[in-house]
């Protein structure tokens, strides 16, 4: 007779849920690049430019030299990045952004002024953080002007959160700072409590702290003067080692 029972149900093991995504700080748009942008990009890229990788760099391999390394998130259009490695240099410089038109111009920069002291990571700064960096090496993390993300539900997407800071803290020497700038009083108030809450770093400064004079101002920054936004600075710092 042939076999009434109902047949076994379909496997489902394989099918699962599809993982959430993450959380993102910033939103890829596209831009268009000028030739000098593009010209830079492929012929100063293979030089300059790290790709992303899920094991720690070699900072001396990298660079040529042991010397301290500062780690700028978010740096647009480059201009406050160029001028900072043109000043410091006795120190290395990573630069993280993911908008290509960024990464171009700034690598247009770097070949203008021969800044041997400077790289590109074109990817998430949170990812290049995790993966890419040896905890307790880097000698200070730049944040100017990140995405306030203005509107309330957007608040999630603000980079500085209590994670991240944590992050930041632990890829920091001792000795090391991290340095973040916004033009957005709402998201300064969030920063500096979050940063306070952080127990490995120290605030520098009573609250806000002075603008430090190798901070340039940046066209942004420029342009939000202009409408009478006010400027925040925080400056926190791992202790050192000596501390008491």
């Amino acid at each position: 007779m042939p076999d009434s029972s109902p047949p076994p149900p379909a496997p489902t093991a394989d099918i699962g849920t599809p993982p959430r995504r993450p959380v993102r700080s910033f939103v890829l748009r596209g831009g268009r690049m000028g030739t000098g942008q593009q010209r830079a990009l492929a012929e100063l890229g293979p030089r300059f430019v790290l790709p992303y990788q899920p094991s720690p760099l070699a900072l001396p391999q990298v660079f040529g030299r042991q010397a301290p390394c500062i780690l700028e998130i978010g740096f647009g259009m480059g201009d406050a990045t160029a001028q900072v490695a043109a000043a410091m240099p006795g120190h290395d410089f990573i630069g993280v952004e993911v908008h290509e038109a960024g990464v171009g111009a700034l690598l247009k920069r770097i070949g203008e002024g021969g800044l041997a002291n400077l790289r590109i990571v074109q990817h998430d700064a949170v990812e290049v953080l995790r993966d890419m960096v040896v905890p307790g090496t880097l000698a200070g993390v730049h944040l100017w002007f990140p995405d306030p993300w203005h509107k309330k539900r957007h608040h999630k997407r603000r980079i500085v959160q209590p994670a991240f800071v944590a992050l930041v803290a632990s890829r920091l020497a001792p000795g090391g700072y991290l340095h973040c700038a916004t033009d957005w009083q709402p998201y300064a108030e969030q920063m500096l409590e979050v940063l306070a809450a952080e127990p490995a770093l120290r605030n520098t400064a009573e609250g806000y702290a002075p603008k430090p004079a190798w901070r340039p101002q940046t066209k942004f920054e420029t342009r939000g003067l202009k409408l009478g936004h006010g400027v925040w600075d925080l400056l926190f710092q791992r202790p050192p080692a000596d501390a008491a």
